[in-house]
């Protein structure tokens, strides 16, 4: 990079701090601080979905993929088109008709209207524990992306990606503490196509340039690089099982729900969003991981991307695509930081402990809990090595307790407050156990190789409904 570059990224990020501040000032309310106000345009919160479900955390982890099995790694994204498309068609109808009547601020919100309070605490607590490990995943992201690019040497000795990483949560941090919802979303809407754009038009076209085009790329790989079948059965089973549910149960996507004005701006969103996560970010990310691959084969996989980008964009293009990618990423990690501090302060802080705050103090409540969880997830993001790992981590500690509870109360009336507590710590724990060893699958089992959260949701599925046909709620239900 040169100095045109560093200038052209710190102009953007002091442009993107801007933005969180003039929002920072009109913020009145929690409503207007987590919900947008319930006024934003569908093709904003579209943009805005992509931006975050995606970010530059799925953006590297993207790369790495294409890096390693080439075109078969778009299917990782294929599972947002899925989750989008059905939320747009069985999830948002409900949800919009609920939030009309309630003005719901959270996604536990619901579950409190549809279970109990006892549920929707449960809830929060396992969507802000993992909405935290995602955002260190972000924060891991940024720091890979860092250290390739504006940040490749460290003071002190220390190790380059552990100082990229402090570097990137300081600011993530004091952007996500100042912002709120409508400053992530319509900065996400100008970053991602900017991003889309330098990845699309100028990435790619100059990457190829430099391999030797179309054949260059080809004689460079093997030919299962160029396949949509390069891909384990269970490989794929395990994304479509730990990122599918989560369009359910998202906290960020919830938020997004209730920001747009009625059901048909939300169907909107969901639909653009679905499209730009599969075929055009899917395609466009593995692919230029397979460059990367050609240009650096020895590069770690999820940092040779970042090194394409730093050594091979013209002067200033650099600067710019370097800046959205880490736009991406701190707006993902935004989005997250403020999902995981709405559970805890909306639906657990100020029902239990501080009741009677103004709307001035729960800002002031939400901005310290939010710069509490961001340095916790500084300290997760440590513990990890890749970053698609650490996703995929918060995605099955969530998607185990929650999805099963969360699909019942949409479409099985009979299913209970008790039913829903069981499911949820008994699919959350199992899946806790499995991922940290404490408990180990039998030898057969094991070798099959599914994703922790399958057996999570299994026993939850197991636990909801024995729980909820044998509670006395039920039996009320069933008279009534």
């Amino acid at each position: 990079m040169t100095w045109i570059d560093y200038l052209i990224f710190g102009l953007y990020m002091l442009g993107i701090m801007g933005v969180g501040v003039y929002h920072f000032r009109r913020n009145k309310d929690m409503e207007d601080y987590y919900v947008g106000s319930r006024s934003i345009k569908a093709h904003h919160v579209g943009l805005s979905i992509v931006a975050t479900d995606v970010g530059g955390g799925f953006s590297i982890g993207l790369g790495g993929v294409g890096f390693t099995m080439g075109l078969s790694g778009s299917w990782l994204l294929f599972t947002g088109l899925v989750g989008a498309w059905l939320s747009a068609v069985f999830i948002i109808p409900r949800i919009k008709q609920i939030d009309k009547k309630q003005n719901l601020m959270t996604y536990p919100d619901f579950l409190r209207q549809r279970y109990n309070a006892k549920v929707a605490t449960l809830a929060a607590l396992i969507s802000g524990m993992g909405y935290l490990g995602f955002t260190g995943a972000q924060m891991l992201a940024g720091a890979k992306l860092a250290s390739a690019t504006i940040l490749p040497r460290a003071p002190w000795h220390m190790d380059p990606i552990l100082f990229a990483l402090l570097v990137i949560a300081a600011i993530t941090i004091v952007y996500t503490v100042i912002g709120g919802l409508k400053a992530v979303i319509y900065t996400d809407t100008i970053q991602w196509l900017i991003l889309l754009f330098g990845l699309i038009a100028v990435t790619i076209p100059v990457t190829l340039v430099k391999i030797g085009g179309w054949q260059g790329l080809r004689s460079a790989l093997p030919d299962h690089y160029f396949t949509l079948t390069n891909i384990a059965p269970v490989t794929f089973i395990n994304w479509m099982v730990t990122i599918i549910p989560i369009w359910l149960i998202g906290m960020t996507l919830y938020q997004r729900m209730y920001a747009c004005k009625n059901t048909r701006e939300a169907k909107r969103a969901w639909y653009m969003a679905g499209i730009f996560e599969y075929p055009i970010m899917a395609f466009s990310g593995v692919f230029l991981g397979m460059c990367a691959r050609v240009v650096f084969p020895e590069a770690e996989k999820e940092m040779a991307l970042p090194m394409l980008i730093r050594d091979i964009l013209p002067v200033g293009v650099t600067g710019i695509v370097i800046s959205a990618y880490f736009s991406a990423i701190m707006s993902t990690a935004d989005s997250c930081l403020m999902a995981s501090s709405g559970n805890f302060v909306n639906d657990i802080l100020e029902r239990y402990c501080l009741r009677r705050l103004t709307a001035r103090q729960s800002i002031r409540l939400s901005m310290l809990c939010t710069l509490i969880i961001g340095v916790l997830a500084v300290l997760l993001a440590a513990q990890f090595t890749t970053v698609l790992d650490a996703i995929l981590y918060a995605y099955a500690f969530m998607v185990s307790g929650l999805f099963v509870p969360t699909l019942g109360a949409y479409f099985w009336k009979r299913g209970t407050s008790a039913g829903a507590m069981a499911g949820m710590v008994g699919g959350g724990v199992l899946t806790i156990l499995l991922l940290t060893h404490v408990l180990a699958l039998p030898g057969t089992m094991a070798a099959w190789g599914l994703d922790a959260s399958l057996y999570g949701m299994t026993l939850s599925a197991v636990l909801y409904i024995s729980v909820s046909l044998i509670s006395p709620e039920y039996h009320t239900q069933k008279e009534a």
